[in-house]
């Protein structure tokens, strides 16, 4: 029976270090899912600094300028800015003057660069924020990691107990006559010899008096 109650209690503890682990995996993997779009955009949004930055070559870069030069947003914001500059020079009467020519010729490349400073900004923001979940994951791995050894940790020291636990009373047993007779040597129990001298009262002397004390004197029983 305790063999048997060890067993089960290092099984229960065995079980329960185990629901944790996969407790852990779950919990982990959702994380993961959670942050792999960031994680995901991240490396993109470098990718498109280091083009219009000149890293990834020439073309890499002109490529990287072209779409934004040619992007609707830029078109727009262009065209706004130069209608503007065209009524005022229109209300103050200097539309044919060098001044508005200068300012139309300087407004598309200003808003250019503009857009290309904005652009790289944005795309710093999204770069980070995938260093930041890719982090984040990290983390998570690391704290999911020394959670799960600990808990195996706690399995396998459940499974020696159970082992232990289990073996203790057959080793008991096992040592049980040898405890037994060192315990039966230390009351100085009755041997055969009392038989013929010094009896006690678990082993009568038979040829003195006692249980046939007549018989030592040729008496009759």
């Amino acid at each position: 029976m305790q063999s048997r109650a060890a067993k089960s209690a290092a099984g229960a503890q065995e079980r329960s270090a185990q629901a944790g682990i996969d407790e852990q995996g779950r919990q982990f993997d959702e994380v993961r899912r959670l942050l792999q779009p960031y994680v995901d955009v991240g490396p993109q949004a470098l990718t498109a600094q280091q083009a219009q930055l000149g890293l990834l070559g020439p073309e890499q870069q002109q490529a990287a300028i072209d779409q934004i030069a040619g992007s609707p947003l830029l078109q727009q914001l262009t065209q706004q800015g130069e209608q503007a500059l065209l009524q005022r020079a229109s209300a103050t009467g200097g539309l044919r003057g060098g001044n508005i020519q200068g300012a139309l010729a300087q407004c598309r490349p200003a808003m250019l660069q503009a857009a290309l400073d904005q652009q790289y900004a944005r795309l710093g923001g999204m770069t980070a924020l995938g260093q930041q979940s890719a982090a984040g994951v990290g983390t998570a791995g690391m704290q999911t990691g020394a959670n799960t050894a600990e808990l195996l940790g706690r399995a396998g020291a459940a499974q020696a107990g159970g082992i232990i636990g289990g073996a203790a009373p057959f080793v008991q047993l096992a040592q049980a006559p040898g405890q037994f007779a060192a315990f039966q040597a230390g009351r100085g129990a009755p041997g055969f010899g009392n038989l013929f001298g010094g009896g006690t009262p678990a082993a009568p002397n038979i040829y003195n008096e006692g249980a046939y004390g007549d018989f030592g004197s040729g008496g009759y029983l």
